[in-house]
């Protein structure tokens, strides 16, 4: 009995009851009920349920053959593309009929800009004269603002992408007219 009253003050003051906190487990165990929070007052019980591996589950792993395969054949129809090409994409393509003269290409993969910033005129519009080291446009590379310079003297015949439009290396971004 001695035993039965040095337990009580402890239960006592439990505001759920170690008998009640077993039963919650017990019902937890037998749902799908993976968690649940249960507020009696300033008390709280959060029980939440979990696969954890202990050290008393030690995990072992079986070593595995690996046999060589023969790749698999080849179906004889034609395979879909997974994703068809945008048909706007073909749009922003140059056009088929470049001016003849030379062409200035993209040195790098990016966005180009035709102007220094929104606000400001273009660097240079079709018909405008250029010479050696004049910036033609902006390529945006990974944040990096790169200056497109001109490579020879001439006029601008033809301006071959808009502004704000991706470009490729190697793309054609405008055609000069040797002085």
């Amino acid at each position: 009995m001695s035993d039965q009253k040095a337990e009580t003050p402890a239960v006592e003051a439990d505001a759920f009851g170690l008998d009640a906190v077993r039963e919650v487990v017990r019902l937890i165990g037998q749902t799908d009920i993976t968690e649940i929070l249960i507020e009696r007052g300033d008390n709280k019980l959060h029980v939440k349920r979990g696969s954890m591996i202990t050290a008393a589950q030690p995990i072992t792993v079986a070593p595995m053959m690996q046999t060589p395969m023969a790749p698999a054949p080849l179906p004889s129809a034609q395979m879909q593309p997974m994703f068809a090409p945008a048909p706007a994409a073909a749009s922003e393509q140059p056009p088929a009929e470049v001016p003849a003269g030379h062409t200035i290409t993209a040195p790098m993969v990016g966005t180009f800009y035709a102007a220094p910033s929104p606000k400001d005129a273009p660097f240079v519009q079709e018909g405008d004269e250029v010479k050696p080291g004049d910036s033609i446009g902006i390529i945006e590379a990974m944040k990096m603002m790169n200056e497109i310079e001109c490579d020879i003297a001439g006029r601008v015949v033809r301006i071959l992408i808009k502004n704000g439009q991706p470009v490729e290396y190697g793309q054609p971004l405008m055609v000069i007219e040797p002085a």
